[in-house]
């Protein structure tokens, strides 16, 4: 409370307005938080006495440097992000190689489509190794800022108002994890008349395109797939498989649950997140998921107050504060024994549903069906219903 009222004075002060009666005396606790609270740039903390339940933040995704207690942490998992955009670029521009695929599986005995799509499928099942090993440094670099985050005495709030460098590097990871699986999703050979799934002729029909969805057939798998089958069979001779140093049969399998999961690399930090906790006995479980409901306040009210989101220099930022919100949800979903949804979940879903639908349908499916799907809790029967109308 005295902090809501040193912040409305100082608010006034900015504004050129003068005290209210009664507060001409300033005393110099309050100067001293003041001059604090200036300080702080990156963050300005706001309280309304409306919803003192839910804590709200600016948190400056754009600029935020690390401090020098920072920088041990936020070095190693620079390395990680660093490559994250690589990773993304390679992603987007996978081209499959379902063409020779088909045609080798077509005429078994033409040796040359065989090498053909051998050769073409082997420097893609070297990209797809890459994509996963990454998801494993992601994974523990995850682990590095939840540790730093969450760690006692300070609680999960002044943690982010104290460590905001690392509060937008766990941003940045999330926002990747999204990316990486909208992509990964999405990236789905469409089926024509060549589709090696699809008899020809095909007509293109919604029931066709919204099978192909459904049986999620996109042009990793069946490369990856088709690597295995050769692999295991060995039928092609006279060929390079030095391939199976780089992808031997142990790591073909760690590879192909990953890749089997609709939503890898969210699957990847929701059990890094869960593993985080279990193994650390120690730490309560309420440092974690107020840590992730924090975030998830902090990234609602920038993006439904205008006065905070037009502080962003790019709008690119709010879909980025989309996908963060998003991300804290599902991990605190899965994290929490009674998930997000429930009436006492610290997380205010209904407001950030709207929140969601209140933007562009375009920005928004993708992570809508991410709550949908990858979610927990949502179809508990404690989970009300106007919540799982919502996301009907």
């Amino acid at each position: 409370e005295q902090e809501t009222n040193d912040l409305d004075n100082n608010l006034r002060s900015s504004a050129g307005e003068g005290p209210l009666p009664g507060e001409e005396n300033v005393s110099r606790n309050k100067l001293q938080f003041q001059h604090r609270f200036a300080g702080m740039g990156n963050l300005l903390k706001v309280l309304t006495r409306e919803i003192e339940n839910y804590p709200h933040f600016f948190l400056d995704f754009e600029n935020a440097q690390p401090t020098e207690g920072e920088r041990k942490v936020w070095n190693q998992v620079n390395s990680v992000l660093q490559d994250s955009e690589n990773i993304l670029t390679g992603l987007q521009g996978y081209k499959g190689a379902g063409l020779e695929i088909r045609d080798a599986i077509q005429n078994p005995n033409d040796m040359s489509l065989q090498e053909r799509a051998w050769n073409s499928v082997c420097p893609l099942v070297i990209k797809l190794k890459t994509f996963y090993s990454f998801s494993l440094r992601l994974e523990e670099a995850l682990k590095s800022l939840l540790k730093s985050l969450t760690c006692p005495p300070l609680t999960p709030t002044q943690h982010l108002e104290r460590q905001q460098a690392l509060a937008k590097q766990f941003a940045e990871i999330l926002h990747f994890t999204l990316r990486f699986d909208e992509l990964k999703v999405h990236y789905t050979q469409r089926p024509t008349h060549s589709h090696p799934h699809i008899k020809a002729p095909c007509v293109l029909t919604e029931d066709c395109l919204d099978v192909l969805a459904q049986m999620r057939i996109p042009a990793i798998q069946n490369d990856f797939s088709y690597y295995r089958r050769t692999i295991s069979r060995n039928r092609i001779n006279n060929m390079n498989l030095d391939i199976e140093n780089e992808v031997n049969n142990e790591m073909a399998n760690r590879m192909s649950l990953f890749y089997a999961e609709a939503t890898p690399m969210l699957k990847t930090l929701s059990t890094a997140t869960t593993n985080f906790v279990s193994e650390n006995k120690t730490l309560p479980l309420e440092n974690t998921t107020d840590c992730l409901s924090t975030m998830a306040s902090v990234c609602k009210v920038m993006l439904e107050t205008p006065e905070y989101s037009s502080r962003f220099s790019s709008k690119d930022t709010l879909l980025f504060c989309m996908r963060v919100m998003v991300g804290v949800i599902i991990l605190y979903d899965h994290v929490h024994p009674n998930g997000a949804f429930t009436k006492s979940s610290k997380i205010d879903m209904k407001g950030c549903i709207k929140v969601l639908k209140d933007q562009p349908v375009d920005n928004v499916e993708g992570l809508l069906n991410a709550l949908k799907f990858t979610t927990k809790h949502l179809n508990d029967e404690s989970t009300p219903k106007n919540i799982q109308s919502m996301l009907q």
